[in-house]
């Protein structure tokens, strides 16, 4: 079966050769497929998932199994679903709000929460701080963003979760100390301000901030701030924010295209595999907060304790938060401009010089 070329994010095959060799020698033989589509920073995380699933995949049915994946901003990943440009026959996308999406299309049955162990989430991460070593703008909270001529380097809320889930938790961090609705508006359009530039997905942001040295701090999600500081080698730290909100990555087949691919079962038993104690070590492993509460204390240390805001302090739910802040005429909507990348120095709005 021929994968058609995405249109969005990167394409990548994971292929556990020497298993298919041993499954059959055969002309002709080909493996069972499925492609997933994710969001931006989980290209490690499957990387690592997928040929572990592949082995024991062979190991209990004697057959082999090829797992694609697919990866770039969450919000854009569910409209190339949606639009049949992506044929996901699984989706493992950041926020609950994408698949509900597909839901209301219905790409993807509506109670397909119900369908997985806790409502399909077999992790959930947060979003934190990237400061410079040695955290020299001293930025250790959320009020810290906006003083001076702080540069906040964060993805558009447009196409990627990460920036989504940035202007939901700095709206959070308003509402949780006390503030109003107002006051809530105002600091996240301080926060959009401070941003030099928005770009279209995480990894992008974590590019121009660890690499290319753009900006003064960085928000991003949990897994993605722990690989820059080990790729970095001490350039750059993470700074956990007092409270930051909880993000709830979730998970479905998508009916549409597994009737199609007759690949319903397969998909079934991928997503299953992501609850396993082998799979939910690997998600510890890669900076994800696993859903076995065992496995998470055995990482504490590497992922520690922080206060976490659900969803329902600022919205009914997560439906209910993509309406009121990104639908169009939401409070982002209201707020929001473009900004895409250009290379020259950043002026600030003459409200922070």
């Amino acid at each position: 079966m021929r994968i058609p070329l995405l249109s969005v994010g990167a394409l990548t095959a994971v292929v556990v050769a020497v298993s298919l060799i041993a499954v059959r020698n055969v002309d002709g033989y080909t493996p069972h497929h499925l492609l997933n589509v994710s969001y931006d920073p989980t290209r490690e995380l499957y990387q690592k998932i997928n040929p572990a699933f592949a082995v024991q995949y062979l190991k209990d049915t004697g057959e082999a199994v090829l797992v694609r994946q697919s990866h770039g901003g969450s919000s854009a990943q569910a409209r190339q679903v949606a639009t049949g440009a992506s044929p996901a026959d699984v989706v493992t996308l950041g926020l609950p709000s994408d698949i509900d999406g597909l839901a209301k299309r219905g790409t993807i049955a509506r109670d397909w929460r119900a369908r997985l162990p806790n409502e399909a989430r077999p992790y959930t991460s947060t979003v934190v701080f990237l400061v410079r070593k040695g955290n020299p703008r001293r930025i250790l909270d959320w009020p810290d963003l906006v003083r001076d001529t702080i540069e906040v380097i964060t993805p558009d809320p447009k196409t990627s979760g990460n920036g989504k889930l940035t202007l939901l938790a700095a709206w959070a961090s308003v509402v949780a100390r006390g503030g109003t609705e107002t006051e809530a508006r105002a600091f996240v359009k301080a926060v959009l301000d401070h941003a030099p530039f928005l770009v279209a997905a995480a990894r992008a942001a974590g590019v121009a901030f660890a690499v290319e040295k753009k900006g003064d701090v960085q928000v991003a999600w949990e897994n993605e701030a722990l690989r820059e500081v080990a790729d970095s080698k001490g350039a750059v730290e993470i700074v956990y924010p007092p409270a930051s909100l909880l993000a709830e990555p979730s998970v479905a087949w998508v009916d549409a295209n597994v009737d199609r691919n007759h690949s319903e079962a397969l998909a079934r038993r991928y997503l299953d595999y992501l609850y396993t104690d082998e799979a939910q070590t690997l998600i510890a492993r890669e900076g994800y907060r696993p859903a076995n509460a065992a496995i998470a204390e055995r990482f504490r240390d590497r992922l520690p304790r922080i206060t976490l805001w659900p969803i329902t302090l600022i919205a009914k739910d997560w439906a209910d938060a993509q309406q009121k802040f990104f639908a169009e005429n939401g409070v982002i909507d209201a707020l929001y401009v473009a900004k895409p990348r250009v290379d020259r120095p950043w002026t600030p709005p003459t409200s922070m010089r």
